[in-house]
């Protein structure tokens, strides 16, 4: 198979090393070729402009905004390649919030290497892929609509991102910045939160996102 037929691949992933080894995953392949990779928005949004790859590999977690943020931005743009997170996230809270941005499936970081091209295959053939446990959950999500939701479930993206990094350990003045948002804005969401996950004071929402991060970051609080 020649290279002008192999499907391109673009990896958005902030670590080295697993950017790495995910690359030489799919370099095995005889019908695949990566053809490029970013560790920000930013940068994948200029590569995958340019390079206009048949599916784009992306990590939740990135330098500055999320690959939600990504994905969003990829729809408003109207590129339309195709989207595969592949993350350490607790698929329960984020894979339906990747379809509902417009990705096409979601796959953790703990799946052995086949199940990861299985899942990039399926995703090239025009196929939504979430694991079946998380799919029939998605659906039921659906079917009892919002009410369904509590606890951390209920945050917006943006929301459930400065939580995350609430529990992190970012001031306000750190999340502006990587968020590249107001610290007013900042300032709004921290109280929305609170509002939402019924927490008195800064300080209770400091524990909270700091022991939900610890706990992995599984819903909910």
């Amino acid at each position: 198979m020649t290279a002008e037929k192999k499907f391109g691949v673009v990896l958005v992933e902030d670590h080295p090393m697993f950017r790495e080894q995910l690359a030489q995953l799919i370099g095995k392949e005889p019908d695949m070729a990566v053809l490029g990779e970013a560790d920000n928005i930013h940068a994948a949004l200029e590569l995958i402009e340019r390079k206009k790859p048949d599916v784009a590999v992306v990590d939740l977690t990135l330098k500055g905004p999320t690959g939600l943020e990504l994905i969003k931005n990829l729809k408003a743009k109207e590129l339309e390649v195709p989207v595969l997170v592949l993350s350490m996230h607790d698929e329960t809270l984020y894979a339906e919030r990747v379809l509902k941005a417009g990705g096409r499936g979601y796959i953790t970081k703990n799946e052995v290497s086949r199940e990861v091209m299985v899942a990039i295959r399926a995703v090239l053939r025009g196929e939504i892929y979430v694991p079946s446990k998380i799919a029939s959950r998605i659906l039921e999500s659906v079917s009892m609509g919002r009410k369904s939701e509590n606890g951390v479930s209920q945050l917006t993206d943006r929301e459930l991102e400065v939580f995350e990094l609430i529990g992190r350990g970012r001031s306000t003045r750190e999340i502006s910045s990587f968020l590249h948002l107001g610290m007013s804005t900042v300032d709004t969401y921290r109280a929305r939160i609170k509002t939402k996950l019924h927490l008195e004071n800064s300080s209770q929402l400091c524990h909270e996102a700091i022991r939900w991060v610890s706990d992995g970051q599984k819903a909910p609080v």
